[in-house]
């Protein structure tokens, strides 16, 4: 049985845009507040909660570390909201972990420092990093699912990028309140207290993103499966299921995301690492860049989304992995100019090459899985990856650069990476159209369901 059907122009179907949206701004809020604590960690929690670490890098490292805890409880988020999300639903779930994970970051924003509660600073931030990490690991499946499962055959890549696309939105808005509190003042305030104002911030556009998210409708294809689980014993759902059923497609989705997820955070994060701990470049010109190449993100996502409908998710996918191989070379380089422009020039480039492997992920993973636990497998793959990738990418490039002196081990470390995820990209079906009815019904057909096919 084939699970794709002719390419052709599709109506999308009416209220898409206003699960767009709904699920968009819930993304931008969680993000915002994720990716700052990626900021902050370059820039102030070394000095911060980690006063005596010895060198400059040896602070940003050990703040790096905190970072990852976040990472290593995602999977944990992913197989808990997995769970939840496949047997109750997309929207609910959503509406719990921004709420997780506004309370978590606005409570970073009220930690005293070392100097004031010694270790139990530090403490303090791992565990409310754990509850950001937590939360995350099942925001990013519930979100992509509850546009790709309403989403037409034909577009599916296009309008499931849309939340991808937030990605950037959060970063950007975390970028701009940081460059703003950073500009405007002196650095022992902006270390003492102007930090701390970026998290408090977050109290309300989480609430602005809840009630959004309190106005969407679950997708039809998600209730059938539900109802589907219900009546019938021998189908079953959830992380364990998709483990048995499906382990060839949490291994194909981790490897996906092996490169992007390492490439973004060594362009993101790293990037303020290297100007900063060599070459001293100052702050608010730096995050002036990342808020340009930000911006920039934010515009091709759906554009490279809209030519994985065109031309397949396969092509465009290998030119990420491609071209993110040699971002390094030139990008440092760049970098070591000290000019703004090309520093611009650098990570923009570096976020392009990202998008094409970025805005096709949700239409991808989805496709590889049936509806009854598509959430679970999503999330399995997407968030188990990020331990071993992003997590430990700034970890791992600052501690190469303070061993060799060099950048070019880093360049030669994403090369690995991308290397891994190009040869899985050619493992992969070329899904474009697929049908998430047809994955539905060959599910059944092959482990002896009725289906969705009456």
């Amino acid at each position: 049985m084939t699970v794709t059907d002719p390419v052709r122009t599709e109506r999308a179907p009416s209220g898409l845009k206003k699960v767009v949206a709904a699920s968009m701004v819930g993304t931008v809020v969680e993000w915002y507040e994720f990716f700052l604590y990626a900021t902050a960690a370059s820039l102030v929690f070394g000095a911060v909660f980690f006063p005596n670490a010895g060198s400059q890098l040896d602070g940003i490292i050990a703040a790096f570390l905190t970072y990852a805890v976040g990472f290593i409880a995602r999977p944990l988020g992913g197989i808990v909201f997995g769970q939840i999300g496949d047997r109750l639903g997309r929207k609910h779930t959503l509406q719990v972990t921004i709420i997780l994970i506004g309370v978590a970051t606005f409570l970073i924003g009220c930690l005293p420092g070392f100097d004031t509660i010694g270790y139990w600073a530090p403490a303090l931030l791992v565990a409310l990093r754990f509850i950001q990490g937590f939360a995350l690991g099942g925001e990013w499946g519930g979100a992509v699912l509850l546009v790709a499962e309403q989403s037409p055959n034909s577009s599916r890549a296009f309008w499931s990028s849309w939340p991808q696309a937030a990605v950037p939105v959060g970063n950007l808005l975390a970028t701009l309140v940081l460059l703003v509190l950073s500009t405007v003042l002196p650095d022992d305030q902006f270390l003492g207290w102007g930090w701390r104002i970026a998290f408090w911030l977050s109290a309300l556009i989480v609430l602005v993103g809840y009630y959004i998210r309190t106005h969407v409708n679950e997708a039809p294809i998600f209730l059938e499966a539900k109802a589907l689980v219900e009546s019938e014993k021998a189908a079953s759902y959830g992380v364990f299921e998709v483990v048995k059923r499906y382990p060839k497609g949490v291994l194909k989705a981790m490897g996906l995301r092996f490169a992007e997820n390492i490439l973004y955070y060594i362009i993101v994060s790293f990037s303020i690492v290297y100007l900063v701990t060599v070459h001293e470049y100052d702050t608010s010109s730096l995050l002036l860049a990342l808020l340009i190449a930000h911006a920039v993100h934010f515009a091709v996502i759906p554009q490279v989304g809209r030519l994985a409908d065109r031309v397949g998710r396969k092509p465009v996918y290998f030119a990420g992995a491609a071209l993110g191989a040699t971002w390094a070379f030139f990008a440092f380089p760049l970098f070591d100019t000290l000019n703004p422009v090309l520093i611009v020039v650098a990570i923009t480039i570096g976020l392009c090459f990202h998008a094409l492997m970025y805005a096709g992920q949700p239409a991808i993973m989805a496709e590889m899985f049936p509806t009854r636990m598509r959430y679970s497998g999503v999330s399995l793959g997407y968030q188990v990856t990020s331990i071993v990738a992003g997590s430990l990418a700034p970890i791992i490039a600052s501690a190469l650069l303070q061993r060799f002196d060099s950048w070019v081990p880093v360049a030669l470390y994403i090369v690995l990476a991308c290397a891994i995820t190009a040869v899985t990209v050619l493992t992969l079906k070329e899904t474009r159209g697929a049908s998430l009815r047809a994955v539905d019904e060959a599910d059944a057909e092959r482990f002896g369901l009725r289906g969705a096919r009456r």
